[in-house]
């Protein structure tokens, strides 16, 4: 059989033309975008239903198309934090920050700014805050208590720059708290020094719980590792001072024992 070029070219433009063809069909069958005919007020709408049914994944989904398609107005602004809270509620701390930041950058004078600080902090409570709360389960000497101070950082600033936001009561009880579970990161540090002989280092850690914690409840246990450490580094001066101390704050400390002079020594 002979072929000719004429012929050869016009099957080639054949194949290419059913190829286009199929490639055509393809597209046709992509499934169309069902929001395409929604305004600003029907996106939010259900986009917040989802939101409140837990839908959280789909309801961020729609707040992003909404902010897209009328990126101006209140209902893209409260989208942005619908979003924030979602990612919250998603288990998400990093892009709740991130949403969050964003909002108080564009809007900064906006009626609900307290809440973007609220949710910051509320991003990285949740997740530190067990291991820092469970200092018998955990090895707090691994863990990183950064996300904790920046949740602090949050509702600091969200205490002292809105001190009327309905937020700020709760704000201040988790500040206490994670004020409480950071100095007990401290001692259970110092007292991780302690029992490897690291004596200097156990009084350094546990001056900086007394000096940057004062009322929290680990403020015994650090006078205490300083006594203790200063006796083993045969410090008695300052061993005998921070024994005053201890006695004059703490007179029925769990750490005092009857019947011996050296009571301290009764804990290695």
């Amino acid at each position: 059989m002979t072929f000719t070029l004429g012929s050869v070219t016009g099957k080639l433009a054949r194949h290419v033309a059913l190829i286009s063809a199929l490639v055509l069909a393809g597209c046709s069958s992509t499934p169309e975008d069902e929001t395409a005919g929604w305004d600003a007020q029907k996106l939010y709408s259900e986009a917040k239903t989802l939101m409140n049914e837990g839908g959280y994944d789909q309801a961020i989904k729609l707040f992003e198309k909404l902010e897209s398609r009328y990126p101006y107005g209140r209902y893209a602004q409260q989208a942005q934090l619908d979003t924030a809270y979602s990612y919250y509620k998603s288990g998400e701390p990093d892009l709740v920050v991130l949403s969050a930041d964003r909002f108080i950058k564009l809007h900064p004078n906006h009626p609900d700014v307290d809440y973007a600080y609220y949710l910051k902090g509320l991003a990285n409570f949740n997740g530190d805050l067990g291991v820092l709360s469970s200092v018998v389960k955990k090895d707090l000497t691994e863990q990183d208590p950064r996300a904790s101070l920046e949740s602090f950082d949050a509702f600091r600033e969200l205490v002292e720059r809105f001190p009327q936001s309905k937020y700020v009561a709760d704000s201040r009880l988790r500040m206490q708290y994670l004020v409480n579970s950071l100095a007990a990161h401290e001692i259970h540090v110092a007292r991780y020094y302690y029992r490897r002989g690291a004596y200097i280092a156990t009084v350094n850690r546990s001056q900086s719980v007394i000096a940057q914690y004062p009322n929290a409840p680990s403020h015994e246990e650090a006078l205490f590792l300083l006594v203790a450490s200063y006796d083993k580094l045969g410090l008695d001066t300052l061993r005998d001072d921070a024994e005053r101390v201890l006695r004059q704050n703490f007179p029925n400390s769990k750490y005092f024992s009857k019947g011996t002079t050296e009571w301290w020594k009764r804990w290695d």
